[in-house]
């Protein structure tokens, strides 16, 4: 296990020490945070394009809602059924939470326990992974009685309450809230309070609590997307792996990043040391080495000293865009693991705080149609962008940037 040692006087960086940053071209006039069911991506065009687009009036986007849950009969006999294409290595209970949405996680543990289930008149264990063609037998299923629920504490009503004014968006199955400054999505050493342990007091009759499907740093502010069944857990988990999932994210850096649009591609590894853990840059084949790639587009710029850049990634790697940043020689103001420019100060009237907003998520509803939700800068950041002049309803050029 290596160690950090920090640098008391780090060199200048050089310009050939940022070749892993191309340039793309983006173009396309939408407006930062434009409306739910908008498109990302597409083939981007030359700036003219862009210009052009700037100044002619936005089209209208079509709102595309979720769909609304279709209600499932629930076998009064046993009936056997094939495993589809799409329900090909998928786990037993998965199976059926998705066949059949309401079940609880008991009820589906006992008729898997009992035997009550089979596949191709086997026994199965509710981890098993089912083939595509498999026959499977199911028994007849119920809906368990839900139970009175219990009056909150006053500590508890407090966290409700405190999780309703965080929320950005809800239905049935998913929540998005917009987590502030400071507040650790788990639990860590000295963490007591934290997102997943306040949504235990949303647990349904059911006993079901609302899980997290990704993460974002305590530092972070923004987009944080929940799933309250198991269900849809099981589908954003699917939809962030194979990257469906679009997430942008605003900062403010130092200097003017060159090119203004570009890719950053490298390879990232954890370095922990007796007080800190941070990620470095490291090499193809390295242990513990994972490829990182982001995008990122200037949006505007304070003079030559701050620019406000909008990022994509289009993996999700710890602190990915704190240290891809940082590897290009314009670290995120306000990062205390990896802003270490020599002798640069901080103008006056702007807050020492990360100043990262997960902006944006698009991902595709577990029930059809898309969420995009998006979140308002928060406290620190609104402060300095006053401060500074920059506009946040600008046009955002990284929605152009390509996905792979």
């Amino acid at each position: 296990m290596s160690r950090r040692i920090k640098r008391m006087n780090p060199k200048p960086r050089e310009r050939d020490e940022r070749k892993e940053a191309r340039p793309f071209k983006a173009g396309g006039a939408k407006k930062a945070g434009s409306r739910p069911g908008a498109k990302l991506g597409g083939r981007p065009p030359r700036f003219a394009a862009e210009r052009a687009e700037r100044r002619a009036p936005e089209p209208a986007l079509e709102k595309v809602a979720p769909a609304k849950p279709v209600e499932v009969l629930l076998p009064t006999k046993v009936e056997t059924v094939k495993v589809t294409a799409d329900e090909n290595n998928m786990r037993v209970d998965r199976f059926l939470e998705a066949r059949f949405p309401g079940l609880s996680f008991s009820h589906i543990q006992r008729v898997v326990r009992k035997g009550e289930l089979r596949v191709d008149g086997k026994r199965v264990d509710s981890k098993d992974r089912l083939e595509e063609g498999q026959s499977v037998r199911i028994p007849p299923l119920k809906l368990d009685t839900p139970k009175a629920a219990s009056p909150l504490s006053e500590a508890a009503e407090k966290t409700l309450a405190a999780l309703k004014e965080m929320t950005i968006y809800e239905d049935d199955d998913v929540l998005v809230l917009n987590k502030p400054f400071g507040l650790a999505v788990q639990g860590g050493s000295g963490t007591t309070r934290h997102i997943d342990q306040m949504l235990e007091v949303m647990r349904d009759s059911k006993g079901q609590k609302p899980r997290l499907v990704h993460r974002i740093d305590k530092d972070t502010s923004g987009c944080l997307l929940v799933a309250k069944t198991r269900f849809a857990a099981s589908h954003l988990t699917g939809a962030f792996r194979s990257r469906s999932a679009r997430k942008t994210y605003w900062a403010l850096v130092p200097g003017l990043p060159k090119p203004k649009q570009g890719r950053i591609s490298t390879f990232l590894a954890k370095e922990e040391s007796e007080d800190d853990t941070i990620m470095r840059i490291a090499q193809h084949g390295d242990e513990g080495a994972s490829h990182a790639v982001t995008y990122y587009a200037v949006v505007e710029t304070a003079g030559n000293k701050l620019t406000w850049v909008s990022l994509k990634p289009v993996t999700g790697r710890t602190h990915q865009l704190r240290a891809h940043m940082e590897h290009i020689g314009h670290p995120i103001v306000g990062d205390p693991k990896y802003f270490n420019i020599e002798n640069w100060q901080l103008p006056g009237g702007l807050q020492n705080r990360l100043h990262l907003l997960a902006r944006r998520i698009v991902i595709p509803h577990p029930r059809g149609g898309v969420i995009d939700a998006t979140a308002p800068l928060p406290q620190h950041m609104q402060q300095s962008w006053n401060l500074l002049g920059l506009d946040a309803s600008r046009f955002d050029p990284i929605e152009n940037a390509p996905e792979e």
